[in-house]
């Protein structure tokens, strides 16, 4: 098909795209119109190894940062074990457990139309574990400032107070875990060191052994003394006032943008694969005077 014959089948079906378009915006945008809306709770960290008085620093003789490499961005020590806690299975059974996570994904799961398909079918409705861990993945949003070496927390939730209440379970619940670990661990070795000075003789290993003691007692009281081990909070858990999640302006912009566009590549593509288009209802008695003229 040459360009020009291209060019003049689609200005004759210029008003069947303009009313395909236009039924297609309004069926869309009813969807992202009716779609529930979410708040979203933002809270901003830093690793903790980055400050001058980390706590990290005083755990051990060497800063965790001497042996990361100078373009290496990727979080690391205390502060990496802190994000992957964040997402761990013990972060959702502590949701499940400690708040109404569950009983909204069931209610959730058992609306709408799909909730009607569920009973239908005899599926089921009650959210378990593995239902708030897909939530929690596809909510929980962990962004690295491309500025800084801060981090950007954001949990989506159709309730405000959940919202807030859950991030900051969230923080709570991964910074006690960094914790309670290094504490567990240096008790450990403490333990462990005491029983080997009890049965140790030789003068010399006794003076390493309690070095290491005292390295390991140090690490205690810095535990008890300092309240942030892993993330350092900058900006503290917040909520925004009005829902913001889906962006229904944005959505509607690019709809209005890419769905046209969508159409007129559409039957371009037909046209040029050899769709002929049937007549419009005007042209109908045309042709139909067209064809009995030629019986007559």
């Amino acid at each position: 098909m040459l360009l020009e014959e291209l060019l003049r089948a689609l200005w004759a079906l210029r008003w069947r795209l303009a009313r395909l378009a236009a039924l297609g915006f309004t069926l869309a945008a009813a969807l992202i119109l009716l779609w529930p809306r979410s708040y979203a709770a933002r809270a901003v960290v830093a690793p903790a190894e980055t400050t001058g008085m980390a706590t990290s620093a005083l755990l051990a003789p060497a800063t965790l940062l001497q042996n990361a490499g100078l373009l290496d961005n990727r979080p690391g020590g205390n502060f990496a074990i802190y994000l992957d806690a964040l997402r761990s299975a013990e972060a959702v059974e502590m949701l499940a457990r400690d708040t109404t996570l569950l009983p909204h994904l069931s209610e959730q799961r058992g609306s709408g139309l799909t909730g009607t398909l569920r009973t239908l079918l005899g599926l089921r409705v009650e959210a378990d574990l593995d239902d708030a861990r897909t939530w929690l993945d596809r909510n929980l949003a962990i962004t690295q400032s491309v500025a800084s070496i801060t981090f950007s927390l954001e949990l989506k939730h159709p309730n405000r107070p959940a919202a807030l209440d859950a991030l900051q379970r969230l923080h709570r619940y991964a910074e006690a875990k960094v914790r309670t670990d290094l504490a567990d661990l240096a008790a450990r070795r403490v333990a462990a060191l005491r029983t080997q000075l009890e049965t140790e003789t030789d003068l010399f290993v006794r003076q390493s052994l309690y070095e290491l003691l005292g390295q390991q007692q140090r690490a205690g009281v810095v535990l008890r003394a300092d309240q942030t081990v892993a993330a350092r909070v900058v900006s503290a858990p917040s909520v925004e006032q009005r829902p913001s999640t889906p962006n229904r302006p944005l959505l509607l912009l690019l709809l209005a943008l890419v769905l046209p566009l969508a159409i007129l590549g559409g039957t371009t593509a037909a046209l040029l694969l050899g769709w002929q288009p049937r007549p419009s209802q005007a042209a109908l008695p045309n042709l139909w005077r067209a064809t009995l003229a030629r019986f007559r």
